[in-house]
């Protein structure tokens, strides 16, 4: 096993992976920006380096400042979160060129399944669903409009190398055409460097769900089921189930061997998640590949008692996965609240300071944070402070167990959306289970608050996933 590991991240999710490194004895390596240089993760790991200014461009996504700390510091491994470098392959191609082992999947696999359009294009002799599709140059207003007739509406906008739900608009009629391509092709270039546009049939009333993959090096490939991310705002996640009330039986079986066979064609090592779309007759369409490991991995992580962090670093090790699919197992719910510092109407970031921070606890509960108390929140990076993971015997136990700790999290000295929380974990269509990815913009206000404000839906993505 690796004796040192670089963690290409921040916040939560490099906490996360020390944790996980502590307990198998492998020493780490954080990096941090210099807005960051007191944050929970350089404290946590075994050594810091400072890899630049605040703004994420010249830090986090410094590709070749974050390859001078690989060699400087002797790690034999980096593991790169989610976000920031996780899903760019020249980075991995980076890293091996640097004597180092990516924990993740193999460059290669990345360029084949990562991008929208060129997923599709592997799956198109597969019998795996696919939604209608056009591909075309983001300031092509003209394509844009034959590929909407074509597809018919409305149709989901967004850039097509975008995660997250950035830059994702809904085009309802031909005038919302415009600023739907606005939005995407500025996402587009400013995040991802890239210059298409991705145009997809909207699936209304449609339920997100996902599948936890698990493959290695040696032709191993099993799935760790399947979670709902239904409940969203803006195109983003903000409560996270496991397993689905949507899911049948059957419908589970053929998820995962879509999922199965989108990762052996793309060639993929590693944990990756295949996405879905689910509608109303229960039809699946899939979404995408997300080639890294997912925010909402801790419910997964609670239904199973795999650790897939562990399975990471096992497999970039090169070895076989000592899990077979018969070995896997799901006992009970588990739910996952992310707590943002943003205004929970506006679902803007709200910077600031935190005076008070107290975690709740007690069974069934975990909190993976990248924060604590004095910690000062800036607009540089994603406003998540920490997930509030539950479980319990059935989904009942860990609906009761989630509300109460999200009762006890306290967290004073700026605004955080524990109270939006609170309703959506009391809401009786999603204490029912009938909920969909409308369920939140339509129930509790989003888009009438929005439009008092000015701010449309189509234009708050700043940061993803």
């Amino acid at each position: 096993m690796f004796k040192k590991l670089l963690i290409a991240n921040r916040g939560e999710i490099a906490c996360r992976v020390i944790r996980t490194c502590r307990r198998m004895g492998i020493a780490t390596a954080a990096v941090y920006s210099e807005a960051d240089a007191d944050a929970l993760h350089v404290s946590l790991a075994d050594e810091a380096h400072c890899v630049g200014p605040a703004p994420a461009a010249e830090s986090y996504l410094n590709s070749d400042r974050i390859i001078s700390v690989v060699r400087d510091s002797g790690a034999e491994a980096v593991h790169p979160g989610y976000g920031f470098l996780a899903e760019n392959p020249s980075f991995a191609e980076a890293v091996a060129g640097a004597g180092a082992v990516f924990v993740g999947p193999p460059p290669g696999a990345m360029r084949k399944l990562g991008d929208k359009i060129s997923a599709r294009r592997l799956l198109k002799d597969l019998p795996v669903p696919v939604a209608p599709w056009r591909r075309i140059p983001a300031d092509d207003a003209a394509q844009a409009q034959e590929a909407i007739e074509a597809l018919g509406l409305p149709v989901v906008v967004k850039a097509s190398a975008a995660g997250g739900g950035i830059g994702t608009s809904i085009v309802h009629s031909p005038t919302d055409l415009p600023h739907a391509l606005e939005t995407a092709s500025g996402a587009a270039k400013r995040f991802f460097n890239s210059d298409t546009i991705h145009l997809e049939r909207f699936v209304s009333h449609a339920r997100h769900i996902e599948i936890q993959v698990l493959a290695d090096g040696h032709g191993n490939v099993i799935h760790l089921f399947e979670r709902e991310c239904s409940m969203q705002r803006r195109y983003q996640k903000v409560v996270e189930e496991a397993p689905s009330t949507a899911v049948t039986g059957s419908l589970r079986a053929a998820l995962a061997d879509a999922a199965i066979m989108v990762m052996k064609t793309g060639g993929y090592v590693n944990a990756g998640t295949v996405e879905f779309l689910v509608d109303q007759d229960a039809n699946f369409y899939f979404l995408e590949v997300n080639s890294r490991i997912q925010v909402e991995h801790a419910i997964t992580e609670m239904i199973t008692g795999v650790d897939i962090v562990e399975q990471q670093l096992r497999v970039a090790n090169g070895e076989c996965l000592a899990l077979s699919q018969e070995d896997v197992s799901a006992e009970g719910h588990a739910f996952e609240a992310r707590i943002y510092a943003e205004d929970p109407d506006t679902f803007l970031p709200v910077p600031g300071t935190i005076k008070a921070y107290i975690e709740p606890s007690g069974d069934g509960v975990r909190v993976d944070s990248g924060v604590r108390r004095g910690y000062a929140v800036n607009t540089h990076y994603d406003p998540m402070l920490a997930k509030l993971i539950v479980h319990g015997s059935n989904r009942k136990e860990a609906l009761a167990r989630m509300r109460v700790a999200l009762d006890d999290f306290v967290i004073d000295g700026l605004v955080t959306n524990i109270p939006l929380l609170s309703k959506i974990f009391r809401h009786p269509g999603f204490i029912s289970g009938s909920y969909d990815t409308g369920t939140l913009t339509r129930d509790f206000g989003t888009e009438a608050v929005l439009a008092k404000s000015g701010i449309g839906l189509s234009e708050l993505w700043r940061y993803g996933n």
